[in-house]
């Protein structure tokens, strides 16, 4: 009992006094508290300038130098991810590159006409037929293997067609007839412009094999162009149904291929190169390919000091249909790299010297968040097929090889075969031409995703490379030259090679100079927390402590009053219901005794005899009166039985 007055006192100064701070009852009580307290001026001066005017113009300064805050500090996080390109240059010792060499032819000719037999008689009927080019009757050789016999159907299917005119009419090669086009048009040469009549256009027309409504037109402003893609499109056909074994030895070997052999002033040979074997090449010559665990390097620059080979091209057995250009593919790539001949490889002509220097740069970019670029493909969704390295370039061939097998049943066979996947073939897979083509129009439109799915590589090795070509050999040094290569090939004297069967190549570092581009952070962490406080300090004078005080009163306190008020709503709704469901309980005339709040009592100290005497009676209820006294406590009753003698009135 003795400390509720202290409490009563305690409560009503609570409620007298204004109350501050985190405690605020309101937002705007809070927010006046903040502008009075912080050490950022501006705030304050909103709050103690009078006048609209001066208050207005502080509240535009305010926010100005507020939204200067926040564009200046997303320019610092944008500068934050970006990188700064270095460039270190060093002269040192260094690692030669692998040198992949190949013939454009990719098998010899004599010894692929067993095999290309039907596909030759095809390609010779329509050079007769379109362009009536003929040769003698010569006798083709038929071939006894089962690919060949169910050949000429095929063939049938899959015809060359001369395009008549815009009509949408074809003449067949077979027949003679004429077909109308059914299905869409892919001219393949558009950036050509055909100068000539519209008879001039070739194609051959794919249609679905389950669905014969679904065909494709594919036509070529070059009569050229279009036997070569159609002989191609039937010669992958044949060459998937031949053994790797078999292949291999219809190719070129190694004595075949490498005439000379000096590498930094040193004779080297055949045990220098590692044979591989591409789809669309044959066989191929990797010297210096570093799976022996040596990786050989040079510590002088220069064309004496570098890689000479004198390359056998034997021009008499090229495929007079599959390749129209005479000479070797060479491509200078990182032993880890897997070399993409058919992509990036450099011609070299025969009877020509052609002289290739190089310099050396090595490259590495910053991943994740200063570009997508990946370290090692791991992060990539796509199986690598070529067990090298992680590039780009295996990437999207990966990818669209299993976009390949997913789609058409069957692997694409200028690229490495999936698990399980077998190449495709037009007798187990009769659609996978038009399947094929299909996709690959998606490919090349990035309908098919692979382009969004692969990344750069983060790190990789370049050889930019500059090529010169000089005659070889010349005409005072042509003859002895010719009778001494061929004694070394093993020919007799007076069959001498010809200088259009030979190509010698020459690759070399032009200097040892090698260069280091690397990308490094433009901005630290630390330099960007200096930048936010020096933008922070000049538009607001504000410090760490300030960005502090924000956050604690803007997002805890303001979150803290808006719950409070929350809860406190929802308590009353709560005692409201209660006391509601109270009074419905309670039969009639059980209530009245009971206590009630009065509307008139706004203050929560308990009435003074004065105010009760203001307090309006409560409705329906019957007035209050005063109980009649009870008149037995007024007797006076005796604790004596006897009186005392004293108090006896005297007689």
């Amino acid at each position: 009992a003795a400390t509720a007055p202290g409490k009563k006192i305690t409560a009503r100064l609570k409620r007298t006094l204004p109350v501050r701070g985190p405690q605020a009852p309101t937002l705007s009580e809070l927010m006046r508290w903040y502008c009075l307290n912080t050490n950022t001026h501006g705030c304050r001066r909103i709050v103690v300038s009078r006048g609209r005017l001066r208050r207005l113009l502080w509240i535009v300064l305010t926010l100005s130098a507020v939204g200067l805050i926040l564009w200046q500090c997303a320019e610092l996080l944008m500068n934050y991810y970006s990188a700064s390109v270095s460039v270190t240059v060093q002269f040192q010792k260094l690692p030669f590159p692998a040198v992949t060499i190949c013939n454009i032819n990719p098998y010899k000719y004599s010894a692929m006409k067993e095999y290309l037999s039907e596909l030759d008689k095809e390609t010779k009927k329509a050079l007769e037929t379109f362009y009536g080019f003929s040769e003698g009757k010569s006798k083709v050789r038929r071939s006894v293997d089962d690919w060949n016999s169910t050949g000429s159907d095929f063939f049938e299917q899959i015809p060359l067609l001369k395009v008549e005119d815009f009509s949408r009419t074809a003449t067949e090669l077979h027949s003679g007839q004429k077909r109308k086009i059914e299905g869409s048009v892919f001219h393949k040469d558009s950036s050509i412009v055909n100068s000539g009549d519209s008879n001039d256009i070739i194609g051959f027309q794919l249609c679905d094999a389950n669905n014969s409504s679904e065909c494709a037109l594919y036509t070529f402003s070059s009569g050229v162009n279009a036997i070569q893609e159609w002989y191609k499109l039937h010669y992958m056909n044949i060459m998937a149904q031949i053994p790797l074994e078999t292949k291999e030895k219809l190719s070129y070997s190694a004595e075949d291929l490498l005439l000379t052999c000096f590498f930094d002033g040193l004779s080297c040979d055949k045990r220098h190169f590692t044979r591989f074997h591409h789809p669309l090449h044959g066989n191929c010559y990797t010297f210096n390919s570093g799976e022996s665990g040596t990786i050989l390097s040079t510590s002088t620059g220069g064309s004496e000091y570098g890689l000479q080979v004198v390359l056998y091209i034997d021009e008499a057995d090229y495929n007079p249909f599959l390749v129209t250009s005479t000479g070797a593919k060479i491509m200078v790539h990182d032993q880890n790299e897997y070399p993409f001949i058919e992509d990036i490889g450099t011609e070299i002509e025969t009877a020509a010297a052609t002289s290739i220097g190089m310099h050396f740069t090595q490259s590495r970019k910053l991943s994740k968040p200063y570009s997508d670029c990946t370290e090692t493909g791991a992060d990539i969704p796509v199986e690598n097929l070529y067990n090298k390295s992680y590039s780009l370039q295996i990437c999207l061939h990966s990818c669209f090889q299993k976009a390949m097998v997913d789609s058409c049943g069957c692997a694409q066979y200028a690229q490495p075969l999936p698990a399980g996947a077998e190449y495709c073939n037009y007798k187990k897979n009769p659609n996978w031409m038009y399947c094929y083509y299909r996709l690959h129009e998606k490919f090349v439109k990035e309908q098919l995703g692979c382009q969004q799915i692969c990344k750069d590589a983060c790190s990789f090795k370049e050889w930019a490379l500059t090529t010169s070509i000089a005659q070889w050999p010349s005409v005072v040094s042509e003859d002895w030259m010719l009778r001494v290569l061929s004694w070394d090939k093993g020919q007799k004297l007076n069959k001498k090679l010809n200088k259009t069967d030979l190509a010698n190549l020459m690759v070399f570092y032009k200097d040892l100079n090698e260069r280091f581009i690397s990308e490094n952070p433009a901005n630290t962490l630390v330099i960007l927390l200096s930048n936010f406080g020096g933008q922070l300090g000049l538009w607001m004078s504000c410090s760490v402590v300030c960005v502090i005080e924000i956050v604690e009163v803007f997002f805890i306190d303001s979150l803290s009053i808006v719950l409070r008020r929350q809860w406190q709503r929802a308590k009353k709704w709560w005692s409201g219901r209660q006391r509601g469901a109270g009074s419905a309980g309670d039969p009639e005339g059980q209530g009245q005794g009971r206590g009630h709040d009065n509307p008139a009592c706004m203050d929560e100290d308990l009435p003074t005899f004065t105010t009760a005497l203001r307090l309006p009676l409560p409705q329906d209820s019957p007035l209050p009166r005063t109980p009649p006294p009870n008149y037995s406590t007024l007797r006076l009753e005796s604790a004596f039985t006897e009186q005392l003698p004293d108090t006896l009135e005297l007689g």
